[in-house]
């Protein structure tokens, strides 16, 4: 059988481009040679190309397609390993759409309403499925006032960028003089900026996948922070005192609410692939909050969703090629 040529697509414009690389890096070791010829396209705002050697070779958008020693390569599928834009906000999805070439992620309408956090919670709190924090979203181009949104929002508040991939720019504030600079730095990051009240709580997060027709949700994780506030992109990938606890040490009735609410919510927003789900367990009450939906979850030997795999006894070689093959047969 002839292995079938595969684009995998890394990179990006955000800050996790170097996360990306390494989520490129440890797909591409689990895909079998025997069935895919594997290209790692690296997209950039330089350009798109693929390292051949030492030769660095262009991607032709006309029909995405790359030609290597007078041979022209055309491919059969798309795999998406991105974080942030344009892989995340649905932008490559477009193009591919129009190639006519299949992928593994969501669809393009999907990724760009998860990609905005603000758009994708008024989705959710429509689906009276979870709770959804109050918040309040600010426009770098329009006027707002710290009495205005105090006037909507009790602290502390969380101040994120209301679009990014990357976990930069976010803020947790407890006091009215630390808000300015919190929305100013979020503000770096994007022309949106989310404002949400504080849900005291555990932080859960649940990978959910459709395969074979069936959709199943992965054994969840606990972020238990240390000594940062924030999950942020610092507590992400930097050595401290963040631990991700797999599988999380909840109630049974709590796991099995919080798997199905995720999977719930996978179909309401009419998700494919595999994507991950955070939520907090609020104190008090044990009632689920949505936070967001990450469309392109971290792949890496380290990421939360390999975590999951392991934990729920899945190979890496068997998912991914799995996720590939689904793609393929949409063809």
């Amino acid at each position: 059988m002839t292995p079938k040529n595969i684009a995998l697509l890394a990179g990006g414009y955000s800050g996790e481009f170097v996360i990306s690389l390494k989520t490129a890096e440890n797909i591409q070791k689990q895909l079998p040679a025997d069935k895919y010829n594997v290209f790692k396209i690296i997209i950039n705002k330089e350009g798109w190309f693929h390292e051949h050697g030492t030769q660095k070779i262009s991607v032709d958008k006309n029909d995405f397609s790359l030609t290597i020693e007078g041979t022209k390569i055309r491919f059969e599928a798309a795999f998406i390993a991105m974080h942030g834009t344009p892989g995340e906000d649905g932008r490559i999805q477009g193009y591919l759409d129009m190639m006519d070439i299949p992928y593994t992620t969501c669809n393009t309408v999907v990724s760009a309403l998860t990609f905005n956090k603000s758009n994708c919670n008024k989705v959710v709190k429509d689906a009276h499925i979870v709770g959804i924090a109050n918040s309040v979203l600010l426009f770098k181009d329009q006027p707002y006032s710290i009495g205005m949104i105090l006037e909507h929002l009790r602290m502390p508040l969380f101040v994120k960028p209301n679009e990014s991939g990357s976990s930069l720019g976010i803020s947790k504030v407890n006091s009215v003089e630390d808000l300015l600079p919190a929305i100013e730095k979020a503000f770096k990051e994007d022309t949106q900026v989310l404002i949400e009240e504080f849900i005291e709580g555990r932080e859960l997060t649940i990978g959910v996948y459709h395969l074979g027709g069936q959709l199943q949700a992965l054994p969840p994780t606990e972020i238990v922070l240390g000594k940062s506030a924030i999950f942020d992109f610092d507590a992400k990938y930097s050595e401290g005192d963040t631990r991700e606890v797999t599988p999380a040490r909840i109630e049974d009735d709590t796991l099995k609410e919080l798997s199905s609410k995720a999977c719930q919510l996978y179909r309401y927003l009419n998700c494919r692939g595999v994507v991950r789900m955070d939520f907090i367990l609020q104190k008090g009450t044990n009632k689920l909050f949505f936070l967001e939906v990450n469309t392109m979850p971290g792949q890496t030997e380290a990421s939360i969703v390999p975590q999951q795999l392991r934990c729920a006894g899945i190979e890496l070689t068997d998912f991914y090629t799995a996720l590939l093959e689904e793609a393929l047969n949409r063809r």
